[in-house]
């Protein structure tokens, strides 16, 4: 189950995960209601994007929020776990408008109630590609700092994960993890569909 902003890339990662061909857009939006991918005996559910939706009125984007929040509650005994993706060049920058409003970050509040579900969350920080790499620690740690988990974020890369849906970079230790979490769930013998 994948979950995240609108516009962070979910559906990318999709594509770059399964080689299924996936609609994907470059304005914010695009996937508005829950799609599920068939995977034999499994499924990858993309969740539409949360937050603000540029030409989205405000209502239709609490419905969406409204949307996920029950759908992650109603089904959480059927996810293995979730996928939160987030825009690594922009999380910071969002996480601190949210903050000078005295408010929890978003993503930050995401990433916590994934794991109070205990959909054993891995966060993906997409599009990685757009940060020069003499900067891209500093970025990571800051990103791991707002979503509560201590910096360095190297420390935590068995549930964080920079990458980068465009290039592919990032795509083979994503698969790991999601091995790994298979494997752990007991249905080792069903990632046949990670292309």
């Amino acid at each position: 189950m994948l979950v995240g902003r609108s516009n962070v890339g979910k559906s990318s990662i999709i594509r770059q995960l399964t080689g299924k061909k996936v609609v994907i857009g470059r304005r914010p939006g695009v996937t508005r209601r829950i799609t599920r991918y068939n995977l034999g005996k499994m499924e990858i559910v993309d969740m539409p994007g949360f937050g603000f939706m540029s030409g989205v009125p405000k209502f239709l984007q609490e419905k969406i929020k409204t949307e996920i929040v029950r759908y992650l509650e109603g089904n959480r005994k059927r996810i293995i776990f979730a996928l939160e993706i987030l825009d690594a060049r922009s999380f910071s920058e969002i996480a601190e408008r949210w903050q000078r409003r005295g408010q929890i970050p978003v993503d930050a509040e995401m990433f916590s109630f994934l794991g109070e579900l205990n959909l054993n969350p891995l966060v993906v920080a997409n599009k990685i590609d757009l940060i020069p790499r003499a900067y891209r620690d500093a970025v990571l740690d800051d990103i791991c700092e707002k979503l509560g988990l201590p910096p360095p974020w190297r420390q935590w890369t068995d549930i964080f994960v920079p990458l980068s849906a465009k290039t592919g970079e990032g795509i083979p230790e994503l698969k790991n993890l999601i091995k790994q979490r298979m494997h752990a769930a007991g249905l080792g013998r069903y990632i046949g569909w990670l292309k």
